[in-house]
């Protein structure tokens, strides 16, 4: 009976959370990087300093 429960709690509150936390790191990283690619690839563009 406690592995069933054990299992359980696994798999409906454990494993969601992590999902989610996983996937704003990822989307914090990609975010990040892409930001700064664009700004070195863009550089001297007078529209850089609209984007505030």
């Amino acid at each position: 009976m406690i592995p069933a429960l054990v299992m359980a709690v696994a798999l409906l509150v454990a494993l969601p959370v992590a999902f989610i936390i996983t996937g704003g790191v990822i989307a914090v990283i990609l975010g990040q990087t892409l930001s700064k690619d664009v700004e070195y690839l863009n550089e001297g563009s007078e529209l850089i300093d609209l984007n505030v």
